[in-house]
């Protein structure tokens, strides 16, 4: 599998993502629930083990007590996946203690989660994003920030130098009002959304992780995997969640939609 770099990390072009580890299915509050009670530590290092097998290098998951459970079980048994911390206030209760975390369980790059940076622009509350970023930096590792609202971007632009962006398709929770996950709240998947980030994502200056490109199972895979190849830079990856009781070989199917759609653009 091709390979990308953020600042001076290398990671695959797919990056396997977390969500349904931890129960954020995107769908519905009884998928929510199956998810959680799939990914059992053992099922999640064993489907870390077949993204290794697959050329997959690299995985995003939340700052939480959780996964940093499962990573150091995984890591003690030799598992080789980067973790892209996604950092959020689950540790302690705040952004900080999240950077500390990820840096102190072997977080290989950082970026600040995309509803909490929702909400702290909009809040105007945003100011502490850049400190808490130069904690890692301090540190040598690779920095970002997320977001579902295209002003996230736009914020982060004039006020931060960055190593990567987290760009999701759509926004179907706004979090101007709160930044956290509403596990049962209708969300709203809106073409609009994804030509607005998209005309967002052409201006920006490091590499973008494209994610959320399935609409959280709505879009069809083909259809979302050409959209999303046409409009990725040399530089870019994508990250994408993995639910094999939907289907057995579906990381393999994913990484394969990836690789044929970006070949059509050649």
């Amino acid at each position: 599998m091709e390979n990308v770099k953020l600042g001076n990390l290398e990671v695959s072009r797919f990056i396997l993502g977390a969500n349904p580890f931890c129960g954020f299915s995107h769908h519905s509050i009884e998928k929510d629930w199956e998810m959680r009670k799939y990914f059992t530590v053992d099922r999640i290092k064993q489907l870390l083990r077949q993204a290794e097998s697959l050329g997959v290098n690299s995985l995003i998951a939340r700052v939480d007590f959780h996964i940093m459970r499962m990573l150091l079980e995984y890591y003690g048994e030799g598992g080789k996946i980067q973790w892209i911390a996604q950092v959020c206030s689950d540790v302690a209760g705040n952004i900080k203690s999240g950077i500390e975390a990820a840096i102190n369980y072997g977080a290989k790059a950082c970026f600040i989660h995309g509803g909490h940076m929702d909400y702290m622009v909009s809040q105007s509350k945003a100011d502490i994003v850049g400190p808490v970023l130069q904690i890692a930096k301090d540190k040598g590792i690779p920095v970002g920030v997320a977001g579902h609202n295209p002003e996230v971007f736009k914020w982060a632009l004039e006020n931060l130098k960055l190593d990567f962006y987290m760009c999701s398709h759509y926004d179907p929770i706004p979090r101007e009002d709160n930044p956290q996950h509403r596990f049962g709240a209708k969300e709203e998947f809106k073409e609009e959304q994804r030509q607005a980030m998209a005309k967002v994502i052409k201006g920006l200056p490091a590499p973008v992780i494209h994610y959320k490109i399935l609409a959280g199972g709505r879009n069809d895979p083909r259809e979302a995997y050409e959209f999303t190849a046409g409009i990725m830079r040399p530089g870019d990856a994508v990250c994408v969640g993995i639910y094999p009781p939907d289907k057995k070989d579906m990381m393999k199917e994913n990484i394969e939609l990836l690789e044929s759609s970006l070949k059509k653009q050649l």
